[in-house]
């Protein structure tokens, strides 16, 4: 382990540049995925449609999907023979952060979903017979489903933080350009360097903690509020 430790000193710059592509990447998929996947999941869960129950199912289903075929279909979409071919994206930070989105939108939708309903029934009449518009009754169940939204997004980062599969694939885990902690790992561990491969490994749960820790202080703040 001394060994990995001072190897990650020789290499501090570029763990760090590492370590900033995985919080980029990462981190832009959860934004991006939020922003569709928190509006589209209090919608299901606060709207009753015909075909409601199979559009919950597929997003269900689309929660586990296999992150190699998500890879996969993004490679099929943005390689030379692709519709968006053109747009030269296969091997960038971009492609992955496509790949991703794939992955967490689903999650954040679903759990978003739940938790808005199972708190719609118990606050919407109840709010209603107090004489708080539909908007504010809405409004109402939104804030109160706030643990079930933040779990949705913190669940979805953990996805996307710790994939590799589908990086890897639309990635290339390209030097100075597309590797993040999770291919590290990965790469170190197929050259037989275990003990720096656990060394990545610890960074990467100790920036999960961080982050985890950082927006759980901030839901706590918001909701003192």
């Amino acid at each position: 382990m001394e060994a990995a430790v001072s190897s990650l000193f020789a290499q501090k710059m570029e763990i760090l540049e590492i370590v900033k592509m995985s919080l980029q990447v990462s981190g832009s998929a959860t934004i991006i995925s939020a922003l569709i996947g928190i509006p589209l999941g209090a919608w299901i869960g606060l709207s009753e449609f015909k075909g409601k129950r199979l559009l919950l199912r597929l997003v269900y289903t689309l929660m586990a999907l296999p992150p190699v075929l998500a890879g996969l279909l993004v490679y099929l979409l943005l390689s030379r023979s692709g519709p968006l071919g053109f747009m030269e994206l296969l091997f960038t930070p971009t492609a992955m952060i496509i790949a991703q989105c794939l992955l967490v939108t689903p999650i954040i939708t679903g759990l978003v979903s739940a938790g808005i309903a199972a708190k719609e029934g118990l606050i919407f009449e109840h709010a209603i017979s107090l004489g708080a518009s539909k908007a504010q009754a809405t409004w109402t169940i939104i804030k109160e489903a706030r643990t079930g939204i933040i779990a949705g997004i913190m669940t979805g980062f953990g996805r996307a933080f710790a994939e590799v599969g589908a990086v890897m694939l639309v990635g290339g885990n390209i030097r100075h350009m597309t590797r993040v902690l999770t291919t590290s790992i990965v790469m170190e561990t197929r050259q037989g360097n275990f003990e720096m491969g656990i060394a990545l490994g610890i960074i990467l749960l100790l920036l999960s903690f961080m982050v985890s820790s950082i927006v759980l202080s901030n839901a706590e703040e918001f909701s003192l509020k």
